[in-house]
């Protein structure tokens, strides 16, 4: 009886992780809520406590890092003075012109 001949096995590449995150939206949040926020002479830190936000974790959203959830973005709406509803027309009405 021949030996076995080992037979090469396919490598599969791990599938991508699904994420929500959109760099396009996050960076267009970010813009629209520091243009806001600057508009109303409201200080970055200032802010981050009025909508009881962690302040680094604020920042990283006004740069685009981060994305923020329906919950957040509705504390920041809030706390801005704006209907949640306004706030996304914004980032929509920003990413189109980015377009």
């Amino acid at each position: 009886m021949p030996p076995a001949r080992s037979v090469p096995s396919k490598r599969v590449a791990p599938k991508a992780r699904s994420t929500s995150f959109d760099p396009a939206i996050a960076v267009a949040f970010g813009k629209v809520v520091r243009k806001e926020r600057e508009e109303q002479d409201i200080a970055q830190d200032a802010f981050a406590v009025l909508a009881d936000v962690d302040r680094s974790y604020y920042g990283k959203l006004e740069r685009g890092e981060r994305q923020p959830s329906l919950a957040l973005l509705m504390r920041i709406a809030h706390s801005l003075k704006v209907p949640p509803g306004e706030l996304v027309h914004r980032v929509e009405k920003a990413m189109k012109r980015r377009r």
